[in-house]
């Protein structure tokens, strides 16, 4: 057994710092040896080693990504690796650096890994969880990907359940809430809580998740330490329902506020607007005005896009933008709500509006009403829904719907009349917009921007935020491929996915790249997609479809200036590309030395 110290140092990322510690600690103590490690993060200091520690040290480790003063373990060997190589290989580089100190192991891996497990079955713990994302496509499915990894390699069980754009799957039944000692829920979206009254809850973004699910999940322990007395105290009925009602108050005040309701809005839209879109691009084959012929097929397919499908999109969104703020209490007063902006000119901002009306209207009808128990059974079917419809539609009649008509039609006549300069501009603020979180709460706001302005017959936002939105993934699988030494073997495997990912329309596909390296990825991309939606919005390209990446530009009519359209994302892809091959340093840059005296 040897005793180890170390020091953990990333200038850049703090996630890389305390990661390489904690691989160190673990893979070193499986092992059988004693390891302490200093966490040197941007932010803060933990774990400072004392003189005495280092005293007793027979190894010193340093995972560093920067260069730290090594006089305080002057006289002990040393040796140095990366943070990255140290998060990857970690039991290569501890036989590494024990060959290199000239010791050798007494006792084997897996009898320490044996015991290892046998010590930690008292702390398994049983975890349920839940993801959800705006568009229920890459984020959900990661984080719960990344919360099954770093929880099975800590010993619990887990299981997750998705509320993907294809409904939920791996639905978590009673049994499995009943036997769980921690529930998390990791989204950015409205997610019905309920059915996990009185259990330890730890809420947390899905970005969270996918970037330190590690870090969600040990906190999420932390807070079901204190929260769980509270939830299952007293054995009498009374203090059950006490419990009960002091966990709903808990919830409803964890919620995040009027940003994730629109989140939960969009992400219910969207599949009605992009089969709306495809749709409607689908009816341009046959000609651009082709469905203006009654009985064809261009016109059939016109009339379920455009006359059905685009007209659902707003009463979608603010019906369960008001779903998201009070439950089923506020669905009907938000479907019908954001219909009457529709019919009364107020479109996508008049649609926003009356989601937070109808949401909170109900909300405070639902908490406020009291009627005797008798009557109970009349408040969901009669009471909520008559109340709530009435006084948001009167309110969207007389009061709101006018003047956000015309705010919506005095946006939309600018918008149209743009200068070019103004629309480089807006071009270039909505590329940046995408790339910045990469299917996040900012790219989310850009997409939905511009979605809201195919209804008015504006199509050069839409197009521009489809181009810049998938540039960040094609420009960085083409960087794997190009510049192989600035990327792991995973990320030259992921950066195929990544190529496919970008041709879709999904940004998220840059996701695991930027998490490791965010100070040179993340204005990479930036640039790229700011530049694409620039030129896209200066060769006056516009786009009628809202979704479908690379293969909606074979439907005919759908993308005016195609040839530009297709240019504008291929110099934004290689400037990505570019960026990317000039700041992203070489995997093995900081060399592996040993220093033994």
């Amino acid at each position: 057994m040897a005793t180890i110290v170390g020091v953990s140092a990333s200038a850049e990322s703090r996630a890389h710092t305390l990661m390489a510690a904690e691989a160190l600690r673990k893979v070193a103590s499986d092992q059988g040896h004693d390891v302490l490690v200093e966490c040197r993060a941007p932010d803060e200091i933990t774990s400072p080693l004392k003189e005495e520690e280092i005293a007793k040290a027979d190894l010193v480790i340093l995972a560093i990504d920067e260069e730290i003063d090594q006089t305080p373990f002057t006289g002990l060997t040393i040796y140095k690796t990366t943070t990255s190589l140290a998060i990857r290989d970690t039991a290569g580089v501890l036989a590494k650096a024990f060959r290199a100190a000239g010791i050798t192991e007494q006792t084997s891996c897996d009898q320490h890994k044996e015991e290892a497990v046998s010590t930690s079955d008292e702390s398994k713990k049983r975890i349920v969880a839940v993801t959800s994302c705006p568009t229920g496509i890459a984020h959900t499915f990661m984080a719960a990907d990344a919360l099954k990894k770093k929880a099975t390699a800590a010993g619990h069980e887990i299981k997750v359940e998705t509320q993907g754009s294809v409904g939920a799957k791996d639905q978590l039944t009673l049994e499995d809430i009943a036997a769980a000692d921690v529930v998390i829920i990791s989204a950015d979206t409205h997610v019905d809580e309920s059915r996990f009254a009185g259990k330890p809850i730890y809420r947390s973004s899905v970005g969270a998740a996918v970037k330190d699910a590690a870090g969600v999940i040990a906190s999420a322990f932390s807070e079901a330490e204190t929260a769980a007395p509270a939830a299952g105290a007293g054995a009498q009925g009374g203090e059950k329902m006490q419990s009960l009602e002091e966990a709903k108050a808990a919830l409803k005040a964890s919620r995040s506020g009027p940003y994730k309701h629109l989140l939960t809005g969009v992400s219910y839209m969207l599949p009605v607007v992009v089969a709306g879109g495809l749709l409607i691009a689908l009816s341009f084959v046959f000609g651009i005005e082709a469905f203006k012929e009654e009985g064809t097929l261009a016109a059939a397919l016109m009339t379920i896009g455009g006359g059905a499908a685009f007209k659902l999109m707003v009463p979608v969104l603010a019906g369960f933008m008001a779903y998201s703020i009070a439950d089923r209490p506020g669905l009907t007063p938000g479907l019908i709500g954001g219909l009457l902006a529709v019919n009364l000119g107020a479109g996508f901002l008049g649609g926003i509006l009356a989601g937070f009306l109808a949401g909170y209207v109900a909300l405070w009808l639902r908490d406020n009403i009291k009627l005797p128990q008798s009557l109970e059974g009349l408040m969901p079917v009669l009471v909520l829904p008559l109340l709530s419809t009435a006084i948001v539609g009167l309110l969207m009649v007389y009061v709101i719907g006018e003047p956000v008509r015309y705010i919506n039609e005095s946006l939309t006549a600018m918008l149209q009349g743009m200068g070019q300069t103004n629309a480089v501009i807006l071009g270039l603020v909505l590329g940046a917009m995408m790339a910045f979180d990469m299917g996040g709460p900012v790219n989310k706001a850009a997409y939905a921007f511009s979605v809201g302005l195919l209804t008015s017959d504006t199509f050069g936002p839409m197009a521009a935020v489809m181009a810049a939105g998938m540039t960040p993934p094609l420009g960085l699988s083409i960087a794997t491929f190009i510049a192989k030494n600035r990327f792991t073997k995973e990320e030259h495997e992921a950066g195929k996915a990544a190529f496919v990912l970008g041709l879709s329309f999904i940004t998220e596909g840059a996701i695991p790249y930027a998490a490791k390296d965010p100070l040179r990825v993340i204005p990479s991309i930036m640039v790229g997609s700011a530049l694409t939606g620039a030129l896209s919005m200066y060769f006056g390209c516009g786009l009628r479809a809202p979704h479908g990446g690379a293969f909606v530009l074979a439907i005919p009519n759908a993308v005016s200036n195609l040839p530009m359209y297709i240019l504008s994302i291929l110099i934004g892809t290689a400037v990505t590309t570019a960026l990317l091959v000039i700041l992203k340093r070489p995997v093995n840059e900081v060399p592996q030395t040993v220093a033994a005296e």
